[in-house]
């Protein structure tokens, strides 16, 4: 399963697009915060990709769960967050944030009119991957199938090279991040 993260921001930010948000946190350095979901999770690791991509210095606030980083969000105590598109959708529809972009390489269908955040930060792409599922009851032979897909996939040098890539990239995330293991 893959999942595009967005990047949403309160109503009462000025920035409209991913652009002003840049020229604000570069006018500002320091002043503004991101909140994540947690230590270490895609929402968090999207923003420090920003981060690290944009040259721009914003603090990390950290929460339990995207759900406790809503009220502080919508309200401007902390002032963009990476989160789950999922998560953000309704309040996007409704007017509560502001979607500034989405991590993935391309547009979601989901809101077909914000941006992908690469059409302004050239090469950002983050998306979340999760693992391949079938539903409960799926015959064993079907199961069979797609295991030996993966593995077929997992031994192809242009699957290995991409996840080596991969490795290499949020490696580097972590890394400027100041971000550990432990």
């Amino acid at each position: 399963m893959r999942l595009t993260n967005i990047m949403v921001v309160p109503p009462s930010l000025p920035a409209k697009s991913v652009a002003e948000f840049i020229a604000l946190a570069k006018a500002e350095p320091g002043k503004l915060s991101f909140a994540s979901s947690g230590n270490g999770t895609s929402v968090h690791l999207s923003a420090e990709l920003f981060k690290w991509m944009t040259g721009i210095n914003i603090v990390h606030v950290p929460y339990r769960g995207s759900a406790a980083a809503y009220p502080d969000l919508i309200t401007s105590k902390v002032h963009v967050l990476f989160d789950n598109l999922p998560g953000s959708i309704e309040f996007v529809r409704t007017g509560q944030l502001r979607a500034l972009g989405v991590t993935t390489a391309a547009r979601s269908d989901a809101l077909p009119y914000v941006p992908a955040i690469g059409e302004t930060v050239p090469g950002y792409e983050a998306s979340v991957w999760y693992g391949i599922a079938a539903p409960k009851g799926t015959p064993a032979e079907a199961i069979d199938v797609l295991s030996k897909a993966v593995a077929a996939a997992l031994a192809d040098p242009k699957m290995q090279t991409r996840l080596a890539d991969e490795t290499e990239k949020w490696g580097a995330v972590v890394k400027a991040a100041g971000l550990s293991v432990e």
